[in-house]
């Protein structure tokens, strides 16, 4: 037996006593006999203390429908944020004539997930196959589902992932100039992500640009933190350099307003929600060129770093890369910050973002 059959043999048996338990929560779900849509995202929302990446785009369709997880005529479900036993759970709606809209974000590949590719991919792939509707979050997510996933039949669009422009707004009085406050935010899940902007950080400080640097989110690759720790005092960045392992909402929205500049070099992302949130608090993006990011930096919002596409290894962009993009950035600050906001007003509306489900909802249900 394949060491990989073995592994997933293994889960199984350690998550039987869970899906036992959620099979008899499924047994008391009902269809919803309303004309109105009522939604399910699987228990995502309540099953989480902090809200982030991929669910956050879930809180604003809670806000607008009416929700529930026992009686839906609506299956809502992000891959990047699936519940636990999601394939359970769509059988059910199945027998119960529920539709599923699924949302689409990135697939698995060999540079980030190596021999476990199709551990991330086939529960993707089965349960995209079974959708009424598929959401793209850009028209790479689209593109790299098709190579990795395969066709998919179902009626689709492309929908860039929204925002709250009145929670993540500009400050109202602008930050003064120096020193240049640089945050990094996210999940940061490989080494050369964080070390990178620490490397830009001191080119900076080198070339007499008086920099701070916030890294805000959890430091997901093993090691993480003492690894990121150990770089901070070998740059001499200890007293520049803030790290913040995790924060709410409302805290993420106080730090891009704190900021002038968002640095996200990672590769190949999706269509990443930090850099929504910066556009739309006004702060101008750095960041890889790659992915989903040239649909959604304008060449006025900042600076995206050219890079090859290789689905083989990462090719983040180096800290001499970072620094010099924020170099040419300098000048243009003010102007890109506010057309960053003009861009989210004009394209990331949550609000917008709604509408457009609410006709896919009406359409379902008809």
């Amino acid at each position: 037996m394949r060491l990989s059959n073995v592994r997933q043999a293994v889960r199984g048996a350690l998550a039987l006593p869970r899906r036992l338990s959620h099979a008899r929560r499924l047994s008391g779900i009902r269809r919803s006999g309303s004309d109105a849509p009522m939604v399910s995202f699987g228990g995502v929302l309540s099953a989480r203390r902090l809200i982030h990446g991929g669910a956050v785009k879930l809180t604003h369709l809670r806000d607008a429908f009416e929700c529930s997880d026992r009686s839906f005529n609506l299956l809502y479900l992000v891959s990047s944020a699936a519940p636990a036993f999601a394939e359970d759970l769509l059988k059910s709606c199945q027998k119960l004539g529920i539709p599923l809209v699924w949302n689409q974000n990135g697939v698995a590949y060999q540079a980030w997930a190596g021999s476990d590719v199709e551990r991330y991919n086939e529960p993707m792939r089965r349960l995209r196959a079974k959708a009424h509707y598929v959401i793209y979050q850009s028209a790479f997510c689209r593109d790299s589902a098709e190579r990795f996933l395969g066709p998919c039949s179902a009626e689709n669009e492309i929908i860039l992932n929204p925002v709250s422009l009145r929670m993540f707004r500009p400050a109202v009085a602008p930050l003064p100039p120096h020193p240049l406050r640089l945050l990094t935010l996210g999940t940061h899940g490989y080494a050369e992500r964080v070390l990178a902007t620490l490397r830009c950080a001191r080119l900076l400080k080198d070339s007499g640009v008086d920099c701070l640097l916030t890294i805000a989110g959890q430091l997901g690759w093993p090691g993480g933190l003492a690894q990121t720790r150990r770089e901070i005092g070998k740059l001499r960045l200890k007293e520049s350099v803030t790290v913040l392992a995790s924060f709410t909402q409302e805290q993420a929205a106080e730090l891009y307003r704190n900021h002038h500049i968002l640095l996200h070099p990672k590769y190949l992302d999706p269509c990443p929600t930090v850099v929504i949130e910066a556009l739309s608090s006004g702060i101008p993006v750095v960041a890889s060129g790659s992915g989903g990011l040239p649909e959604m930096v304008p060449a006025s919002c900042g600076e995206l770093i050219p890079a090859p596409v290789s689905w083989e290894k990462l090719i983040p962009p180096t800290g001499e890369e970072l620094a010099a993009a924020v170099e040419r950035l300098l000048p243009r600050l003010q102007e890109a910050a506010s057309a960053a906001r003009s861009h989210a007003e004009a394209t990331y509306d949550s609000a917008k973002w709604v509408a457009r489900h609410a006709s896919i909802f009406r359409r379902l249900l008809a």
